[in-house]
């Protein structure tokens, strides 16, 4: 990866994102290695994670990691998800972040020399063409080792530089946590 230890840095997550194309790849993601990593390669000026949240869920399993991201040196931005019935009657949740994480990166700007996206989604490639044209260097992390790849073909060619997540994920990964296989009930 070309960061220069010179540089001032600026970590934006699409946590949906991340979270699906890790669980692609089959594993966790260890946060607190990830910040001591972008840390070490150069100035770490801001770590910002991005997810919606269903907000009328008792429990939701992604409390505990916003939680702890939030005490742990992470700025989260959330927002309500919303939940609404497909054409077919399936319950769906919809909770996009593109626009909060473009804002916040345009925002930011003149405040670091490089950001790294964490996403594939295509939508960001029009952010990384505004900040390349404000002189800032933009390195993707996603990975294309999944059978369908998990980033767009025109985010990866417009970001100055891509860094595949299974290389990554050497450093700042975990095997995904053992999940109970519930046993079948007994009479």
């Amino acid at each position: 990866m070309a960061i220069d230890p010179r540089e001032k840095i600026a970590l934006f997550i699409d946590g949906a994102n991340l979270y699906a194309a890790s669980k692609a790849i089959g594993i966790d993601i260890d946060y607190r290695r990830l910040l001591t990593e972008f840390s070490a390669k150069a100035y770490l000026l801001r770590a910002n994670y991005y997810t919606a949240l269903v907000e009328d869920q008792e429990y939701s399993s992604i409390r505990p990691l916003i939680d702890w991201l939030d005490y742990n040196g992470f700025t989260v931005v959330t927002k309500p998800a919303r939940e609404f019935t497909d054409a077919t009657g399936r319950r769906k949740i919809k909770g996009n972040m593109d626009i909060e994480l473009t804002v916040d990166a345009l925002e930011l700007s003149p405040y670091y020399d490089h950001l790294v996206l964490f996403s594939g989604d295509g939508d960001f490639t029009a952010l990384v063409a505004a900040l390349q044209r404000r002189g800032k260097r933009v390195t993707v992390v996603s990975t294309l080792t999944t059978p369908t790849p998990m980033i767009s073909d025109e985010l990866r060619r417009q970001a100055d530089f891509f860094m595949e997540l299974t290389e990554l994920a050497k450093s700042v990964g975990r095997p995904q946590a053992a999940r109970p296989v519930p046993s079948p009930a007994t009479e």
